[in-house]
């Protein structure tokens, strides 16, 4: 059976007094016994995340790294690093990361290797821009990232792969793909894996959403047969949205 997952990307926002104030909520609540609930704090608030969520099945995850190991790259941040103070999941290929920081799929493609060889867990981010969605070519687009990024590992590492679909037109947009919408891509992408790989493989992988999901539609998303859950954006930064939402399965 596949992971249900619940993942929150704060992206740059909370400085240490906010964290704790928010993941002291988060503690006090009732995490479903069948739900992955993770947190993305910005790097700064890693460490003190993991200490104040030591003991709690809520996971502390990175929201970037560099492909490099180590070396002259200021400002950077790398597997090793992460994983020294045991945050051992990672975010790569954000729609950020690739609108503003230029991330192109070759260099996603190194990160997602060097994530692998240091046997972190990755959510790949991926998903189609407005004109690219309204010119049909959606199905493309995101066929084409995963293919660069993706499709040449070996299968034996996709066990600790997650995907995370992303229709860019509705991250922090208000606009939300309607569930029947989301249910396709998922579908489509899950086809993919299957014709790529094997039936097992994309069986078992864990298809997140991650646009605009809300306390409101929440339960109506997360019910479509390929949907496995969600990366939540700013709803992540309210703890009683949060809860909602990684309590609507």
């Amino acid at each position: 059976m596949r992971d249900k997952i619940v993942a929150g990307n704060w992206k740059m926002n909370n400085d240490q007094y906010q964290t704790k104030e928010l993941l002291s909520n988060l503690k006090s609540s009732k995490i479903p016994d069948d739900v992955r609930v993770m947190v993305a704090p910005s790097f700064t608030q890693l460490s003190q995340s993991k200490n104040l969520l030591n003991n709690t099945n809520i996971s502390v995850i990175a929201q970037n790294m560099n492909a490099a190991h180590s070396g002259a790259y200021t400002g950077e941040i790398s597997a090793d690093m992460l994983k020294g103070i045991e945050v051992n999941t990672v975010i790569i290929g954000h729609s950020e990361r690739r609108s503003i920081f230029n991330e192109s799929d070759e260099i996603l493609k190194e990160k997602v290797k060097a994530a692998l060889a240091a046997d972190m867990e990755v959510i790949f981010c991926f998903g189609e821009e407005l004109q690219e969605r309204k010119t049909n070519n959606h199905y493309k687009v995101v066929a084409n990232q995963l293919k660069v990024a993706l499709f040449e590992l070996p299968e034996i590492v996709w066990k600790n792969l997650i995907l995370a679909y992303e229709p860019v037109w509705a991250i922090g947009t208000g606009e939300t793909a309607s569930p029947q919408q989301a249910q396709e891509m998922h579908a489509y992408i899950r086809k993919l894996i299957a014709q790529n790989y094997n039936q097992s493989t994309a069986e078992n992988l864990a298809i997140l959403y991650g646009g605009s999901v809300k306390p409101n539609n929440a339960k109506e998303i997360f019910s479509e047969q390929d949907v496995d859950g969600g990366l939540i954006g700013g709803a992540s930064l309210k703890a009683n949205d949060f809860i909602e939402i990684f309590s609507a399965f």
